[in-house]
């Protein structure tokens, strides 16, 4: 959530941050609810001081013999006049949260302008020793593999769930178990991140607080009769550990790692490519998340894309960072980088990772603070994640590049204490 305090000191900042982000500008209608809202506070305070004075003195009126009665009747026209401006101003509060719960936040001043993904930029590219985005024989795509050894079944699944929920077999299973373990070893004892295991289903508020209502809510998966959200992503659960906690300074930064499956709805993704992994409701993904202070949180999200990294890196696939414009930012991002990995059969890159600094805008939502040790002033935290990765289209790239002319996959070398085999056949 955007500072109010802020968006009233630097209206035109916001407005062009907003429009940046092809996002509505709110700026008057916040201004306006603001002004409104400070007019009634300040006229309920002074009938409030004005009651509370009159009520000192009616004891001393009534010793003296003095009526009251009219004192009374003009005690209850105030009490009335103050019941409604506090209804008055509660109604206005609720306006001015909806409209800031719904409006985005502002890029990072390092983002590039855009208007949509076509004007990302490139950071950088990493391919593995003798690699060729050419191929000598007929690569088949992650479908065709899966069905040829036997390891995925789109078909099964669609049967038990409907389309858009994989369904793992064999080896396929074992391998992808694999790579989450993988994964989440090498952030913990290579990147220094504690794991944790969270719920995969959270309320209404821990939703809020990240950002994915109400504005996406049409996205998520929801179960009415518990009120209960399945998680889109295990970024949720992890970063609500610390809603409306004031965290000690000395502790920052918190580094926190977990594996969930994931589940969205993608509503607005009807008509798009959505075969095989390439388009799922239902994945798994093992998340990074951080709570650092505001000064050291862009150093933070330069090393969580470098975590992230280490893992492609290690499976040796191919893969390249883009820097995403302001028109291509998610909701809540300050700055984003995407890692997307090569695939052969679709002659191109696939994205398998984000990674976000949010800055203040998850934390101002969720109330999660921290207390500086020199001063002992209470700021808001600066949250990041980023996935490390997502395993359905990593799954993708990892098939088709480690396929053989012949129809096998090799299993990549970081992975075979984890399989117990070393090639799919």
């Amino acid at each position: 959530m955007l500072d109010l305090k802020f968006i009233r000191e630097n209206p035109e900042v916001v407005r062009k941050g907003l429009r940046n982000k092809n996002a509505a500008d709110i700026v008057d209608n916040v201004l306006k609810i603001d002004e409104e809202r400070r007019s009634l506070i300040v006229k309920a305070e002074e009938l409030k001081s004005k009651r509370n004075q009159v009520s000192t003195q009616i004891p001393q009126l009534k010793k003296t013999g003095k009526d009251t009665t009219e004192i009374f009747a003009e005690m209850k026209r105030v009490g009335d006049e103050i019941a409604l401006l506090d209804n008055n101003l509660r109604k206005l509060e609720e306006e001015l949260e909806d409209t800031l719960l719904y409006t985005p936040n502002l890029a990072h001043e390092s983002v590039p302008v855009g208007k949509s993904a076509e004007e990302n930029v490139e950071a950088r590219q990493w391919l593995p020793e003798s690699f060729s985005f050419e191929n000598d024989f007929k690569v088949l795509d992650h479908i065709e593999l899966g069905k040829k050894l036997g390891i995925l079944d789109f078909e099964r699944g669609t049967k038990i769930s409907g389309p858009g929920f994989p369904l793992y077999m064999g080896k396929g299973a074992t391998l992808e178990r694999a790579l989450i373990n993988f994964m989440l070893d090498s952030h913990l004892n290579e990147h220094a991140y504690s794991e944790v295991f969270p719920p995969v289903l959270v309320n209404k508020e821990s939703m809020k607080g990240t950002g994915q209502i109400p504005k996406m809510e049409e996205d998520m998966y929801f179960i009415e009769k518990d009120g209960l959200y399945p998680i889109p992503t295990a970024e949720v659960p992890i970063t609500n550990i610390h809603r409306n906690e004031i965290l000690p300074g000395k502790k920052l930064t918190i580094k926190y790692v977990g594996y969930s499956p994931c589940f969205r709805r993608e509503a607005g993704s009807y008509g798009k490519e959505s075969k095989g992994f390439l388009r799922v409701h239902q994945f798994n993904k093992v998340e990074m998340v951080k709570f650092s202070k505001p000064e050291n949180s862009y150093d933070e999200l330069e090393s969580m894309v470098k975590d992230a990294e280490d893992i492609l890196q290690a499976l040796k696939i191919p893969y390249r960072i883009l820097l995403l414009c302001t028109g291509d930012l998610s909701f809540s991002a300050a700055k984003c980088y995407d890692i997307e990995t090569w695939s052969p059969a679709e002659n191109r890159w696939l994205e398998a990772s984000s990674c976000s600094n949010f800055e203040s805008f998850q934390a101002r939502r969720a109330n999660i603070r921290f207390k500086r040790e020199e001063s002992k002033k209470t700021e808001f935290v600066h949250t990041l994640n980023g996935s490390g990765l997502a395993t359905s289209r990593l799954m993708v790239s990892l098939l088709e590049n480690y396929q053989t002319p012949e129809g096998k996959v090799i299993v990549p070398k970081v992975l075979h204490k984890y399989t117990g085999f070393e090639v799919i056949s």
